[in-house]
């Protein structure tokens, strides 16, 4: 019996190179998250008259509605629900142009952030 340790991925498996990577990693990932919430964009949805403002959480910061949107209930609940659609599009297009230039080429599976 040997005291020696058998790698299970072979020889030349550098198993301290792998936590260094995932370390590497873990960082990475906690530094897209931290700038994800610091991304904040801003949909709008009949011309202006409803807006929406959300982070690259996918949180909603603030909804702003123009007074002559509040005449027609039916027409803002279907404007707010437009603007926030638009905003959370782009927040998540944000996020991806964020990813994809820290990521540095790390492929993430999606829905990761």
């Amino acid at each position: 019996m040997s005291d020696s340790f058998d790698n299970p991925f072979g020889e030349g498996f550098d198993l301290g190179n792998l936590q260094s990577m995932l370390g590497n990693v873990t960082q990475r990932m906690q530094q897209m998250q931290a700038e994800a919430g610091e991304i904040v964009v801003e949909g709008q949805a009949g011309a202006g008259l409803v807006t929406a403002k959300v982070n690259g959480r996918q949180e909603v910061l603030e909804v702003r509605i123009a007074e002559e949107a509040m005449a027609d209930r039916e027409l803002l609940e279907d404007l707010v629900t437009a603007a926030l659609n638009d905003a959370l599009g782009r927040a998540k297009q944000a996020v991806a142009g964020k990813v994809s230039d820290l990521a540095g080429g790390l492929q993430l599976p999606p829905g990761l952030l």
